[in-house]
């Protein structure tokens, strides 16, 4: 007795023999017939299979960056053909990861999921992709990488909520007083209705905007972490809204009801030095981000602010390690808006306003 083994790329998925017969139809899935002629062969068995393709995979951005974790996650556009049994998270200290490495399962299908990392080490870069399985194998999604900081960005004492952004970044917030904020800076590209938001990196055309824009330190991502993008007031003032939906860039008013939360008796109409406490509790603590000495850092409201410094309405990039700045979404007149400063070598908030081209940090408040 004879017996032949054919494997065929078809969608059925089975294994059985036929007696012997003059010649076998197998019906295909793309509509032909194919016929395969037994002569005298007594029995056959196949098996036919389709194996598909990888899955297609993006990995989401990083966000609520802590000393010991933070959280990913990613989005299959597609299953490749055949189900998805396995996807999560995997990362290293060293480029490329994979399974073998350190991972999460969260669970299978297709959309979009998010992971958390654990278990990290203080000051180390990790470097993550998201992943999904099927019968074809393991895809992975594009590669991205963040440094866990030293333990002094966010207050260990308070408790922290989160919030994801309209392109899935997640940030701790804060509640202060009777408000809720960001407590990590914007990082989008988009507003809130999914409409995007030029990156330029041209100074000239910076100089020149017609609508919103942002920018990394130096156009370099790799400030993106800890300290997000910058935004030109053309971006914060756009109706479309740079915050997730419920929440908003704070007005100047509400600016001044933190600050008068952190410190009664602070100047409400001062432009200038508006308190010389204030700023200290809303500063993340250490020498790591800030220049030293960081004066009366003691991040007690757990704003966790940092200094990432900015953009000039020119296009030129300064501050970083000494100053933080940020937006309001007041105007000032039509050329220039209210914004807050913070100092490494004081304890000061300082108000003033900037011409609308300027590139500062944006914190967002729940509405």
């Amino acid at each position: 007795m004879k017996a032949i083994l054919l494997i065929f790329s078809l969608i059925l998925i089975s294994t059985f023999s036929l007696n012997a017969q003059t010649v076998m139809n197998i019906y295909q899935s793309d509509g032909t017939v194919l016929q395969i002629p037994l002569n005298n062969i007594d029995s056959i068995t196949y098996t036919i299979t389709n194996p598909g393709n990888l899955a297609t995979i993006s990995t989401m951005p990083i966000g609520n960056i802590t000393s010991t974790s933070a959280n990913s996650g990613g989005d299959i556009i597609s299953n490749g053909g055949t189900p998805i049994t396995q996807r999560g998270i995997v990362w290293s200290t060293s480029p490329s990861p994979t399974t073998a490495n350190n991972s999460t399962s969260n669970g299978s299908g297709t959309g979009s999921f998010t992971s958390n990392l654990n278990n990290l080490t203080t000051s180390t870069t990790y470097y993550v992709r998201a992943y999904a399985t099927n019968s074809a194998g393991t895809a992975y999604g594009n590669e991205l990488s963040f440094t866990t900081d030293g333990g002094s960005i966010f207050n260990p004492d308070l408790t922290y909520g989160s919030i994801t952004d309209q392109d899935g970044n997640i940030y701790a917030t804060i509640v202060i007083g009777t408000q809720e904020w960001m407590a990590e800076n914007l990082r989008t590209t988009t507003y809130a209705n999914g409409d995007p938001i030029p990156n330029i990196t041209d100074n000239t055309e910076w100089f020149y905007p017609t609508s919103g824009a942002w920018s990394h330190y130096e156009n370099d991502s790799q400030y993106e972490n800890p300290y997000g993008k910058f935004y030109n007031w053309y971006a914060v003032g756009d109706s479309r809204n740079v915050c997730p939906t419920g929440w908003h860039v704070p007005t100047d008013a509400e600016w001044n009801i933190l600050i008068g939360y952190l410190d009664p008796s602070f100047d409400p109409n001062f432009g200038g030095a508006q308190s010389g406490i204030a700023g200290g509790k809303m500063k993340s603590t250490g020498t790591q981000y800030w220049i030293s000495p960081n004066a009366y850092a003691t991040n007690e409201s757990g704003f966790s602010g940092l200094p990432g410094g900015a953009r000039d309405n020119g296009g030129g990039f300064y501050g970083i390690g000494l100053n933080g700045f940020w937006w309001s979404a007041s105007e000032v007149s039509s050329s220039s808006a209210w914004y807050r400063l913070l100092y490494n070598d004081n304890g000061d908030v300082y108000r003033s306003d900037a011409l609308k081209e300027n590139g500062f940090y944006v914190r967002c408040l729940r509405d």
